[in-house]
């Protein structure tokens, strides 16, 4: 048995080594016997909604393999809770995927946050491999696809953030998502309050509420940066794609669900139409066919089979 299982592990039986997080609801530690599995410890495990965080670890079972196996590819899902004294104090999960980290001067490790797309390439970060435009694009897109995952299969992801999206192009275009246990099911309690990133925030929700809606405007807002390269950008803001990422008909399309995006809470495009948007294809309107009107049913040939009992109009 092992966490992948997603049977409650002991506090006291994590062999934890060196804490390589920092966050403000928790820390996170490497494990000195499993070195692709880590462990997320909250601060106070007093406010932890045990019961939520056992229903995101559920979603994750109920998974066929092949399913499941895409969730670890995109998501630092919750793998398993870690219990002591009957509270839980956090859950296991799989480290970030290799390609997504990058190599300081100094010899450093650190992770390749959606941070490194919304500004020009610096010199103390040259080691990260800069996109392409079209690999830029195809980051967008794999971003849509992950978020709208989450949704078809019930969740609301939460605190999308620059800071919360991984990224890489090798070796090919992909994301994959940090803070999961800030997920959580439509209609159901969150396992801590639901945080905002500054800036990142949705201005037209109503404070404290974690909703589809939430999550479309901040999709709608990490793509307006990404495909722009300007960490300010927003729905309703000028909207300047870099050269050569968007053509012309993908511009108008964006610029379209941006205007959608940036409109009164609850009317925000759905990730489906940013998937048209961003891909290569249109959506084509169909008008529903007018049926051919029906002819006149002579009712003097059904009355005599009535009577001759070869028929019951009531059958």
């Amino acid at each position: 048995m092992s966490e992948a299982d997603g049977v409650d592990v002991p506090l006291g039986s994590l062999p934890v080594r060196d804490r390589i997080g920092d966050g403000g609801q928790g820390e996170v530690f490497t494990l000195s016997d499993r070195p692709a599995v880590l462990y997320k410890s909250y601060r106070d495990p007093r406010r932890v909604d045990g019961e939520a965080l056992a229903a995101l670890v559920a979603v994750r079972r109920a998974l066929d393999p092949a399913h499941r196996d895409r969730l670890d590819a995109e998501a630092a899902w919750p793998l398993c809770r870690v219990v002591d004294a009957g509270g839980t104090t956090g859950f296991l999960m799989h480290r970030a995927p290799a390609t997504m980290t990058w190599t300081t001067g100094t010899g450093d490790t650190k992770l390749t946050e959606l941070a490194f797309l919304l500004r020009p390439a610096k010199a103390a970060w040259q080691a990260v491999v800069q996109p392409t435009p079209d690999e830029r694009l195809a980051l967008a897109a794999a971003l849509v696809e992950a978020v709208l995952r989450l949704h078809t299969m019930g969740l609301v992801f939460g605190d999308l953030s620059a800071a919360n999206v991984l990224w890489t192009v090798r070796p090919e275009p992909a994301v994959h998502l940090l803070d999961c246990d800030g997920a959580r099911l439509v209609g159901r309690a969150p396992v801590l309050a639901q945080a905002d990133t500054i800036d990142w925030g949705d201005p037209k929700a109503p404070p404290g509420t974690v909703t589809v809606d939430g999550d479309r405007y901040k999709v709608a807002l990490a793509l307006a940066r990404v495909l722009t390269r300007d960490p300010y950008a927003a729905p309703g803001a000028p909207f300047t794609p870099l050269p050569g990422v968007l053509d012309e008909r993908r511009e108008q399309a964006v610029r379209r669900l941006l205007d959608q995006a940036a409109g009164p809470y609850g009317s925000r495009p759905d990730l489906g139409q940013w998937r048209v948007a961003l891909g290569g294809r249109q959506l084509i309107k169909l008008t529903a066919a007018t049926p051919a009107p029906r002819p006149p049913v002579d009712r003097s040939k059904f009355d005599g089979m009535r009577r001759r009992g070869t028929i019951n109009l009531r059958d």
